[in-house]
């Protein structure tokens, strides 16, 4: 019996299981617990695929599952935290407001269909990712914005900009920007040097910033990928 093949279905199915217990953090307000598990899902989803391409056990049902399982982790956990933060602002009795936190939600599920049927996306993303739009939004009410002093929200202007940041959100997983992928197949300084200075800015703002940190790499990702297409077309 080859248990290899096993390996990176139980390792998508522990991300799945990671979400659900996010979502039941969620619904506590205990956000910190919901970021640690949905990082714990992103972690196994990220060695799902580095397993299953060194096993050569890769194939359609690890491709679906994976999907459905980063649908709750990475759709459904983000969408449903905005849904919570919102709720606990006065709407003036336009109490509806709060669902659309799961615009993201929406957006992830279309980002995640068309990602299994676009061939472009073996070497690349073609907009951002729903692992790294789920940390951005589970990192917000971890931050710390005292450190912001320049910030100076009132409750309704940050309403508007979570709401803001839900629809940006949706546009951008789903949007024509090609983002470079961390995926390393045969380990190059000269080939991964945008990698390498990612990964390496990443740990510093995380080191320095804590949850802020988290939301600002993720901000980079899409900045240096946006430069690094613009100066791929000049050259």
């Amino acid at each position: 019996m080859n248990l290899k093949k096993y390996v990176p279905n139980f390792l998508t199915l522990l991300n799945l299981f990671c979400g659900c217990i996010a979502l039941v953090f969620v619904a506590d307000l205990n956000f910190k617990f919901a970021f640690f598990f949905v990082a714990l899902g992103i972690f196994f989803d990220f060695f799902d695929g580095f397993f299953a391409r060194k096993f050569n056990v890769a194939g359609p049902l690890g491709v679906q599952l994976d999907s459905l399982a980063d649908m709750v982790t990475s759709g459904v956990a983000p969408g449903f935290l905005m849904f919570c933060l919102l709720s606990h602002h006065n709407f003036y009795g336009y109490n509806f407001v709060p669902y659309f936190g799961f615009i993201i939600t929406l957006g992830a599920c279309y980002r995640l269909a068309k990602f299994n049927i676009d061939t472009r996306q073996s070497e690349l993303f073609i907009g951002l990712p729903t692992p790294a739009n789920t940390l951005f939004f589970m990192s917000l009410p971890l931050i710390d914005w005292n450190m912001l002093e320049f910030i100076t929200f009132n409750g309704t202007t940050f309403t508007a900009v979570l709401l803001f940041l839900c629809a940006l959100s949706a546009y951008i997983m789903n949007a024509e920007i090609p983002l470079f992928s961390l995926k390393i197949k045969n380990f190059s300084i000269a080939k991964y040097k945008l990698q390498l200075l990612f990964v390496t800015s990443a740990m510093f703002l995380v080191l320095f910033l804590g949850y802020l940190g988290v939301a600002v790499t993720i901000v980079l990702y899409v900045v240096l990928s946006v430069f690094n297409n613009l100066f791929k077309i000049k050259k």
